[in-house]
């Protein structure tokens, strides 16, 4: 099948490469000309594991293609994917700027009937817009041409993107035609063959279902991270915690690791999104704004324990912090409110200094800060401990999680560690030499202290 894909983002990329990988015929449309161009040479504008290789053989067999003109994608299929960014607007609510002036191109060039599929995570209702402007557009040339919405919302994890699209959990399809629902199908056979995974629905519950599977998500995450937090001072283990409770089927073991905030392009901008269209329509969301009031409040909790350590911000002037992660998640160098942020902006106001390492996101980091004298990026994770006062972790890659104890004590200034993702035992730690905060650790400490009498 010819597909067009809006957008050559996280979504619209993986989408386009993996589609053309079980053989559809995919062009992708961005108007960010430098973009294209370094698609057209294999440049991949993101880091996705997998996603280069995808991208580069598909475009030799000749099934995926680039471009910046809107008239060629709309005339090159009948299914035209929507897939350009919804970044959220002062009010919290989605900018949804990209996708109507997507759907405005696609009423102004069409001339045949057409399937557009919105794969953009959008407020209930954008559907109806969408066929609104598209609509006025095809007035406007006097036209009346046969097309079609679908919603068909987005599950893929950054880091894990691939094979997400690839295995997919569930498909979901909001539309009410049934000769769609055929079309449909077969566009995603190659991915639904050992059992059904597609699951149709109207629009509006299709574009519901994506923002209540990621707030529900984020919720987990806020919740474990407010009882880390009456943890440390009940004097109990959030880490027993998470274990007791996980291993009740109902609950489970995702989504449920305290640590310093969850970032990235998608929860915090969806529960934004989500509370505020409850808002629009008179309903007081209060599970979702304090869902994000507790967030928020977590990405400081680094900060907060570095300055009671200290005994105060003043203390912090000129100490060098040793920093560990930058991107919001592993496997991805997206920093999209990501919680190293926070704490590296907050560290500065107290003139504090930053010696940072991430193994994918330095180059992000210096596109975001650029050069600044209270900010090293290092080649290494060791290298980030020379002269260093303290360690702080932000992320939790693999290769943080042994590190060389040794090394690490005997290079810092003060055996220091903030670990904002409890990658170490505490009592290891403490019987290594180290000071040692995780979140939520109350009890382990308390045992070590009781311990040493």
């Amino acid at each position: 099948m010819n597909v067009t894909i809006f957008g050559t983002g996280y979504v619209g990329l993986v989408t386009g490469a993996c589609l053309a990988e079980v053989g559809h015929h995919v062009i992708c449309i961005d108007i960010d000309k430098k973009k294209i161009e370094g698609l057209k040479k294999g440049i991949i504008p993101i880091y996705e594991p997998g996603l280069e290789a995808i991208v580069i053989e598909n475009v030799k067999e000749g099934r995926l293609s680039f471009s910046s003109d809107s008239h060629v994608g709309i005339k090159h299929a009948s299914i035209q994917f929507i897939a350009v960014g919804t970044p959220p607007d002062e009010d919290g609510s989605a900018d949804l700027h990209y996708v109507l002036s997507v759907a405005k191109s696609i009423g102004h060039y069409m001339d045949d009937e057409k399937i557009i599929i919105n794969k953009s995570t959008v407020p209930v209702g954008t559907g109806h817009k969408v066929a609104k402007v598209i609509r006025n557009e095809l007035k406007a040339r006097k036209r009346h041409i046969l097309h079609h919405i679908v919603s068909n919302p987005e599950f893929l994890k950054e880091g894990a993107a691939v094979h997400d699209f690839m295995k997919p959990d569930r498909i979901i399809i909001g539309t009410d035609n049934k000769p769609i629902e055929k079309i449909i199908r077969e566009l995603y056979a190659p991915f639904n063959r050992n059992h059904e995974r597609i699951i149709f629905m109207d629009v509006r519950s299709a574009e519901l279902t994506k923002y209540a599977a990621n707030s529900l998500l984020a919720t987990k995450i806020s919740f474990m991270n407010e009882m880390s937090n009456l943890a440390e001072r009940l004097g109990a283990d959030i880490e027993h915690v998470r274990l007791g409770i996980g291993a009740d089927p109902r609950i489970g073991y995702h989504f449920i690791y305290p640590g310093c905030g969850y970032g990235g392009s998608c929860f915090p901008k969806d529960v934004q999104a989500l509370a505020r269209t409850a808002h629009e329509v008179g309903y007081k969301a209060e599970l979702l704004n304090a869902v994000e009031a507790v967030n928020h409040r977590q990405k400081e909790r680094l900060f907060d324990k570095i300055v009671s350590h200290y005994k105060g911000r003043h203390a912090l002037k000129n100490k060098v912090v040793a920093l560990w992660g930058l991107a919001f998640k592993p496997n991805t160098d997206d920093m999209r409110e990501a919680s190293s942020r926070i704490l590296m902006e907050l560290l500065w106001q107290a003139d504090a200094k930053v010696q940072a390492y991430d193994p994918e996101a330095m180059e992000e980091t210096q596109r975001i800060y650029g050069e600044r004298n209270n900010l090293t990026l290092m080649g290494t994770k060791e290298a980030c401990l020379h002269h260093a006062d303290m360690l702080v972790i932000c992320t939790e890659w693999k290769q943080f999680r042994a590190p060389d104890f040794d090394k690490i004590k005997n290079t810092l200034l003060e055996a220091i560690i903030f670990d904002g993702r409890n990658l170490y035992d505490p009592i290891i730690m403490q019987e290594k030499g180290f000071i040692y905060y995780g979140m939520g650790r109350g009890d382990s400490i308390k045992k070590f202290a009781e311990s040493k009498g």
